[in-house]
């Protein structure tokens, strides 16, 4: 593992938080904002953690899949109301809702980016 900067990966993790940002503020749906932006959440993710390291990207992946599903689970058992954090914005990173398709929206966003990152190593 090596810290260094990648230009393209931060470019690509800017794109999509805006694209986050934009259907925070203005989509209010069932689908597109609660799943959909979940799917993108561990893309920005991991993309961010690849815009200043430099490894395998099978190890940045499964770190973003261990701490999307660890705080997921921290959800389950409340963890906001144990700790009894007040602070919003901690307390929207760290989300308050435990729900199965948090996961399985987590799980089809590694599975995008392992196969573009798959089909993009056997291509180099």
């Amino acid at each position: 593992m090596k810290f260094t900067f990648n230009k393209k990966a931060f470019l690509i993790f800017i794109i999509l938080l805006l694209i986050e940002i934009c259907i925070a503020v203005f989509v209010k749906d069932t689908f597109i904002r609660p799943f959909f932006g979940d799917v993108l959440v561990v893309i920005l993710m991991y993309y961010l953690l690849k815009s200043f390291i430099k490894t395998h990207y099978l190890y940045i992946l499964i770190s973003v899949f261990l701490l999307s599903f660890g705080i997921e689970i921290l959800q389950y058992f409340q963890l906001n109301e144990l700790l009894g954090i007040q602070n919003k914005i901690i307390k929207i990173i760290i989300g308050s809702t435990f729900d199965y398709y948090d996961l399985l929206a987590y799980t089809l966003g590694i599975i995008v980016v392992y196969y573009y990152e798959s089909k993009k190593s056997k291509n180099e």
